[in-house]
């Protein structure tokens, strides 16, 4: 009987620790995000929004990409992990993307 309930407590403590560990692991990730606005020209369609979005997606370490309103010069928000992807490769990753109407013209441009 002792013995039982020296392993009961023994889980309890356990478990308590593991979860605080979790919760400090999961903190520091989300301190590792940064969130970028990029600009970009060349863009004519609401379809090359979502391509672009989803094409900067697949990044490794890139949480979401949310395009803004179509015009001439149109906006990205995108939250990724610096110590996983830097922004120089988010902006070739967008330049990088096919056009719509031809996927092989690239005509998306950064605008710094």
């Amino acid at each position: 009987m002792k013995f039982i309930k020296s392993f009961v407590l023994a889980f309890i403590v356990l478990t308590a620790t593991t979860s605080i560990a979790f919760a400090q692991s999961t903190t520091q990730k989300t301190d590792s995000t940064k969130t970028v606005t990029i600009k970009v020209k060349g863009i004519s369609c609401s379809m090359d929004l979502k391509m672009i979005s989803a094409n900067v997606e697949k990044l490794k370490g890139v949480s979401s990409c949310k395009a803004g309103k179509m015009g001439t010069t149109s906006s990205f928000e995108v939250k990724f992990n610096p110590a996983l992807v830097t922004e120089k490769e988010i902006n070739t990753a967008i330049e990088n993307t096919g056009s719509c109407e031809n996927p092989d013209e690239r005509p998306y441009k950064i605008k710094q």
